[in-house]
């Protein structure tokens, strides 16, 4: 940030086509990327409304014969000469910067594609069942309607059940029901060996089902998840509260938002949000579910933002700056996707007039192009261009607790940095790969953590310095992922894996379980 304020001085960088090619990529974007994204939102839809006509009975059999082929397949293969497991999915289909590269070195596929089916909403137990490839959109559609919901359900319409599990999920409500994976009581997983288990917080399973969140995948095939719903209602009631100084005040503000200092609990918001525009100046966002007929009360203003045309969310935020502290309602399933059509900060780098008015009216209901798209037609120079420029508790907290902590969990907050650095607008040399490492030092001295879907500089001593593997490493014996599945941290690494190296690593795995901690 002090680079907003006093830029420091750094030669300018020496421009090439890459350079050129994203500065005018909008134009691949508009007339290719946009009109296929459009035709395949629609086609997924179609897809979702033939899902959703079948009874659930129909769905869970044909989950059970999809299950039943994914065991065959794991079982044909031949660990002498087969590759290491990994799905048949596309590595440019998954959302996020990582680098899918281990799909480079030979491997053992096993097709998950049918598993995109919610099997079952029982509204007595509040609890979903859905495949792993159940996306966003998908279930809050089938939800909402009932005035129910997933406890915490990302922003980004494309992100999937699956993803969310074995990776990273967080929103708005996690300061109340903690990560995605905190609100999942149940998983279905196909072991390496080809059994079929249901691991929960209490049966003989329970290893593997607190070892499963953020594994990536390389403890076992997850093909169902059963995940606490909750009731909600059809509004939600969004206050804006802009906060200006410096960044201490900022932070302060970003917890007096959510957690107050009286310890009231009465006083806690069903969603938090805040957004830091500079150094100075941020806007925090607290909001309380609301019937509609008390979002449809005379002077109450109802905001529609999922309307193609209406400003990007985080604008339409900012204007709180300017005129002050200010409430709206939303309406729920709008409010939960507030971020998709704009991917973010990222759609004013993808398309810089994209915002405007005119665009927005015009061709707004085409947005966003698909992420996967995006990946698909940068190519490596691309994508590097874009690498370079772009939960414990922590032991004794419950004896100094501090603003936002319980007597049982310690509070974390989840950072995201959108658009691009300074440097780089200004078209000076920027180390992407050297800010990153600072970032992940820092990590690791205070306790943090890096969720392994962004861009990773960690080294393997590293990446076990700030998780702690002694329950995935066990899971990983235990159950014989180990010569199976890829290790974690081999999966997240960046570059390019050969096979000779990831086989290497495996054989390391095999003799220790992990790089010495300090």
């Amino acid at each position: 940030m002090s680079d907003l304020q006093a830029p420091l001085v750094r030669p300018k960088r020496k421009k090439t086509w890459v350079d050129y090619f994203v500065k005018f990529r909008w134009i691949i974007v508009i007339f290719v990327v946009l009109p296929i994204s459009a035709t395949l939102y629609f086609l997924i839809y179609l897809g979702d409304m033939w899902s959703e006509s079948k009874s659930y009975e129909k769905r869970r059999k044909e989950h059970d014969q999809n299950v039943a082929k994914v065991i065959k397949r794991l079982k044909e293969r031949d660990a002498a000469k087969d590759g290491l497991v990994c799905t048949a999915r596309k590595p440019w289909i998954a959302v996020g910067m990582r680098n899918v590269d281990y799909k480079r070195a030979r491997h053992f596929e096993v097709d998950l594609g049918e598993f995109r089916n919610i099997l079952e909403i029982n509204k007595e137990k509040m609890i979903a069942r859905v495949e792993p490839l159940v996306n966003m959109g998908q279930i809050s559609r089938a939800t909402v309607p009932m005035n129910l919901s997933l406890a915490v359900v990302a922003e980004l319409d494309d992100l999937t059940v699956g993803g969310l599990i074995n990776g990273y999920g967080i929103e708005g409500s996690s300061h109340l029901y903690g990560l995605f994976a905190d609100t999942v009581v149940a998983y279905e997983i196909v072991l390496a060996g080809g059994e079929l288990v249901r691991a929960t917080k209490d049966n003989e399973y329970s290893d593997l089902f607190y070892a499963i969140p953020w594994s990536q995948g390389t403890l076992g095939l997850l093909v169902a998840a059963e995940i606490k719903l909750i009731p909600v209602k059809e509004y939600m009631r969004l206050t804006y509260i802009p906060v200006k100084g410096d960044l201490q005040t900022l932070a302060q503000g970003y917890m007096d938002s959510f957690a107050p200092k009286d310890g009231d609990t009465s006083k806690i918001p069903d969603f938090v949000e805040g957004m830091v525009y500079n150094p100075t100046e941020g806007v925090m966002m607290v909001g309380t579910y609301a019937s509609k007929e008390e979002a449809k009360k005379k002077g109450n203003k109802i905001n529609n933002v999922g309307w193609w045309f209406k400003p990007w969310f985080y604008q339409h935020a900012q204007t709180a700056l300017k005129k002050g502290e200010f409430v709206e309602y939303i309406p729920t399933r709008e409010y939960y996707h507030r971020h998709t059509r704009c991917l973010y900060w990222e759609g004013k780098l993808i398309l810089p007039f994209g915002d405007q008015f005119w665009f927005r009216f015009l061709f707004g209901w085409l947005m966003p192009p698909k992420v996967s798209l995006l990946k698909a037609t940068q190519g490596e120079a691309i994508r590097n261009y874009y690498h370079d420029m772009h939960i414990y508790p922590e032991p004794g907290f419950e004896y100094e607790r501090r603003q936002g902590d319980t007597e049982d969990a310690q509070m974390y907050t989840d950072v995201g940095v959108y658009y691009a650095p300074g440097p780089v607008l200004r078209g000076e040399e920027f180390d992407g790969s050297e800010a990153v490492r600072k970032m992940e030092k820092w990590l690791i001295e205070n306790g943090g953590f890096q969720p392994q879907y962004a861009v990773s500089e960690l080294d393997e001593k590293s990446f076990w310095r700030m998780f702690d593997g002694d329950l995935y490493e066990h899971c990983r014996k235990k159950y014989r992922a180990v010569g199976t599945f890829m290790s974690v941290y081999y999966k997240s690494k960046k570059g390019r894996k050969t096979e000779k190296e990831v086989r290497e690593a495996e054989q390391a795995h095999l003799e220790t379980a992990y790089a010495e901690a300090d």
